[in-house]
């Protein structure tokens, strides 16, 4: 194994370790999760609302009550992933900067944060497509787990890049709740007029929200809809991965001149 992996995989394994401290997410995931689905079950009726697939150009006549448990379920995984990267970045900056001066490579502690982000949105993605299985039957359960993931991942590296940009913690967190919530409901079709509008192309979850609710109440998949989102991922991890970087840097600076030993003619040490 090379030296670059290993430190990798330790500095991965760390930071798993920091996410299963976190208790607060952990409560998050237990309790929010299956809170906030439930929630909408009982307080949305169940209407038929149309809902249109931008990449076919389908129009489904969706349950209301089902579609609005995707887009609970959205933005309850964008909120925990969001919150669970920002506050581990934003612990651990002092600690990376560091480790960072000493010498540990900086692409192994950038690429551990993407890798721990994974693990997360798929442990967290999954249970919530199980909450939701439990009221009824989406008709491509994996493909609903896949676009929650998608739309996790946007946030979670949205989340280390506020993370390492921002300089208290409130602002971060306020941040990421505002983004998410403004996101998801205007995509909700029960929830905004706006539902339909070119403006939702724009937004973060505008791919995740088009793929699960495909997944969700047709056997169409929504190939340009998991594209989208993985254009909002990309760019979501560079600007993460440039934030950590330039967070992370060096502050010391190569030494300009040394002092030799022995004085020269002058009487004075020797410059380099």
């Amino acid at each position: 194994m090379s030296e670059g992996v290993r430190l990798f995989l330790i500095a991965t394994r760390y930071g798993l370790i920091e996410h299963a401290r976190n208790r607060f997410a952990m409560l998050l995931v237990a309790a929010f999760i299956p809170a906030s689905i439930t929630l909408v079950r009982v307080a949305v009726t169940d209407i038929e609302v149309p809902f249109r697939l931008r990449g076919t150009g389908l129009v489904l006549r969706a349950n209301g009550n089902e579609l609005a448990q995707i887009s609970g379920a959205l933005t309850a995984v964008c909120l925990i992933i969001g919150f669970m990267m920002f506050a581990a970045t934003f612990s651990s900056g002092a600690f990376d900067r560091r480790l960072s001066m000493a010498g540990y490579p900086r692409v192994a502690l950038g690429l551990a944060k993407i890798a721990c982000l994974v693990v997360a949105s798929v442990v967290v993605c999954a249970y919530a497509t199980a909450v939701i299985c439990c009221y009824w039957s989406p008709r491509r359960p994996v493909l609903l787990a896949a676009a929650l993931f998608g739309a996790a991942m946007t946030y979670g590296a949205l989340g280390v890049g506020l993370g390492a940009l921002l300089r208290r913690e409130v602002e971060g967190m306020f941040a990421i709740a505002m983004i998410t919530c403004f996101d998801l409901a205007v995509q909700n079709p029960i929830a905004s007029a706006g539902a339909d509008s070119d403006f939702v192309r724009w937004l973060p979850s505008y791919g995740a929200m088009q793929a699960s609710t495909a997944a969700g109440f047709s056997e169409t998949t929504s190939f340009a809809g998991f594209a989208v989102q993985l254009v909002w991922f990309t760019a979501s991890a560079l600007l993460g991965l440039v934030a950590f970087h330039l967070r992370t840097r060096s502050s010391l600076r190569p030494t300009m001149w040394i002092r030799l030993p022995g004085p020269t003619k002058s009487g004075q040490p020797t410059k380099h």
